[in-house]
């Protein structure tokens, strides 16, 4: 969202951003106006009880307020960010829904969206996922439900169609397409590039020699144990590679040990860090991943959650990078996993120039401003 606010902003646009209090000053030196957004427990807690759709009711009616006092051409919001659509459609608004990863709709033939499967090569294989498709139907049916609950509250008319959380008109997917699966695109869906955004971070010098240099970059918000830090500074210690690690600023629960091939920092600049890398280690988040693949290096993805056994089915797909299950992460197991990607670089290579490439002609924030004019028009 910042990333595309900020492009929007240089192509001569008034921008408001609501959201938490924690992004105001990110926000401003942006130039956007910052709107503090309310803020509401994400997941229900025994003493605040509070269901998602409630939330979403009472979020919408403040959100609907700075709609009519900053009157936009258009809202948009995130995926998962139902009450800035809601509002927007209560006051006759056109939005755009931003998608800051891959598509999460499947097609027919599909495996089920983020449990890590690839894509069927087989007609018996697609059949198989196929027997799928009925009891994901009834769990789409019923947030529809849920959904038309919540527009009943706030006097909206019901929707027939599933994913009635998306924009009908335009859904903007932040992602590369050389990672979505080759398939038929429903109306208004555009995957238009990475917007990547990320606070100033210090530039460090990587460990001094000539070995190929791996970048650790774990996920800010996953694994507080820190379990892939540990083994991959444990596995690597002996290789005949230089690593490049970062805490992400989370504190430790123990004391970690680096090698003499090691550094490791609190933080750090991925841009930076990732321009000379060989190789880049992280969970899968989509952001990492897309900043790795932005400059041409291959990923090795340990998936923790979320949406990452996803990212990281797709990254084999496309010949980007290789996975390692979680379940058997382990600093052995680790370092066999960085041998494989260092024996197959020239190809994984080949490939994740491949999508730097793309993205050095075919910039996400732009593309997604573009469409975003052409609804307000």
């Amino acid at each position: 969202m910042l990333a595309l606010g900020r492009r929007l902003v240089e192509r001569g646009h008034h921008v408001t951003f609501e959201t938490w209090e924690r992004w105001r000053e990110p926000v401003t030196a942006a130039g956007i106006d910052f709107l503090p957004a309310p803020e509401y427990p994400v997941f229900p807690t025994a003493q605040r009880p509070l269901k998602p759709y409630q939330a979403v009711v009472r979020a919408t009616e403040p959100t609907r307020a700075a709609i009519v006092a900053c009157r936009p051409d258009v809202v948009v919001h995130d995926i998962l960010t139902l009450a800035p659509a809601l509002a927007a459609e209560l006051e006759g608004v056109p939005t755009a829904t931003l998608i800051p990863h891959l598509f999460p709709i499947t097609a027919p033939g599909f495996p089920p969206y983020s449990i890590g499967a690839r894509l069927p090569r087989t007609r018996a294989g697609r059949a198989v996922w196929g027997a799928f498709e009925r009891p994901l139907d009834r769990g789409l049916r019923q947030g529809r439900d849920e959904l038309n609950e919540t527009r009943r509250r706030l006097d909206l008319p019901a929707l027939e169609r599933l994913h009635g959380g998306l924009s009908p008109r335009l859904c903007l997917v932040a992602s590369f397409p050389q990672l979505e699966y080759p398939r038929e695109w429903p109306p208004g869906v555009h995957v238009v590039g990475p917007m990547l955004w990320e606070p100033a971070a210090p530039t460090v010098a990587p460990p001094r020699g000539n070995a190929p240099l791996v970048v650790l970059a774990p996920s800010t918000s996953h694994d507080p144990a820190q379990r892939l830090l540990r083994a991959a500074l444990a596995g690597l210690r002996s290789a005949p590679v230089r690593v490049l690690a970062a805490t992400d600023r989370r504190p430790a629960r123990a004391p970690i040990r680096a090698g003499r091939n090691a550094r490791l920092v609190n933080w750090m600049s991925y841009p930076e860090a990732m321009r000379d890398a060989a190789l880049v280690i992280c969970h899968g988040g989509h952001g990492t991943v897309a900043r790795a693949l932005e400059h041409g290096v291959p990923v090795l993805v340990v998936p923790h959650s979320g949406d990452m056994a996803e990212n990281a089915a797709r990254i084999d797909w496309a010949g980007v990078g290789v996975r390692l299950p979680w379940r058997l992460l382990s600093a052995r197991t680790l370092r066999v996993a960085v041998e494989r990607a260092l024996e197959e670089r020239e190809a994984l290579d080949a490939r994740a120039g491949e999508l730097a490439a793309w993205a050095a002609v075919n910039d996400g924030p732009t593309r997604a401003a573009e469409l975003i004019e052409e609804l307000a028009r």
